[in-house]
């Protein structure tokens, strides 16, 4: 339920800015266009951990902005599951932005344009006929995030630690038994349930994806 949770919350942090960064990317040239595109697929070539030390470094207890959070709002992230969901956010975010921008990129610019010369507002455009045709893809990023997001191990135990109850995700936990005498069994049964809720998630994704498409269609 941790890991759930955890995942959850995670493609929640990410959405909203997820489609906003991909809608940028591919829609706008600008000066430092690459270097925002390079800052936002870092998570993938960088090792996790690298990320879980600079999270740390930042929103520890000791670091500028977890102080601020802590002292002005009495907010703590660094060791709890909250955390957690950061760490796991940011590592599953170029996945959810690459599939997005993808989806961008297909759609006939000539359909948002006819739309405006019709009287519709960038925002309108946007809402009745971009957003409907990239929903797959913001589908597909959204799975990607979330098996992402189970499966990140490597930030997450460098920026909240391995606490039974308030941050051991499943990757951890299978760790933790991994490490202990006669624990194998006990990670058999958690790389099970791993496999079966991604495998979930993937086919209600693709029933999505399938009921989408014919609504655009239809």
């Amino acid at each position: 339920m941790l890991s759930l949770k955890v995942a959850l919350w995670s493609v929640v942090i990410t959405l909203p800015l997820g489609v906003l960064t991909a809608w940028v990317l591919a829609r706008k040239n600008f000066y430092g266009h690459a270097l925002l595109n390079g800052v936002v697929h870092l998570p993938l070539v960088l090792p996790p951990v690298v990320i879980g030390f600079f999270l740390l470094a930042m929103l520890g207890r000791q670091g500028p902005v977890g102080s601020f959070l802590h002292d002005v709002f009495g907010i703590t992230v660094a060791f709890t599951w909250q955390g957690a969901a950061i760490a796991s956010a940011i590592m599953a975010f170029p996945l959810m932005v690459r599939a997005i921008r993808l989806s961008i990129e297909n759609v006939d610019t000539g359909l948002e344009a006819a739309a405006r010369t019709l009287g519709a507002s960038p925002f309108r455009v946007f809402y009745s006929i971009t957003l409907p045709l990239i929903s797959p893809g913001i589908l597909a990023g959204v799975v990607l995030a979330f098996a992402r997001s189970l499966g990140e191990f490597g930030a997450t135990i460098t920026f909240v630690s391995n606490i039974p109850g308030e941050t051991r995700t499943l990757p951890l936990a299978i760790f933790s038994l991994v490490q202990t005498p006669g624990g194998e069994a006990g990670a058999l049964r958690l790389v099970v349930l791993s496999i079966i809720l991604a495998l979930a998630a993937l086919l209600f994704s693709e029933y999505l994806a399938r009921r989408t498409k014919q609504r655009i269609e239809g």
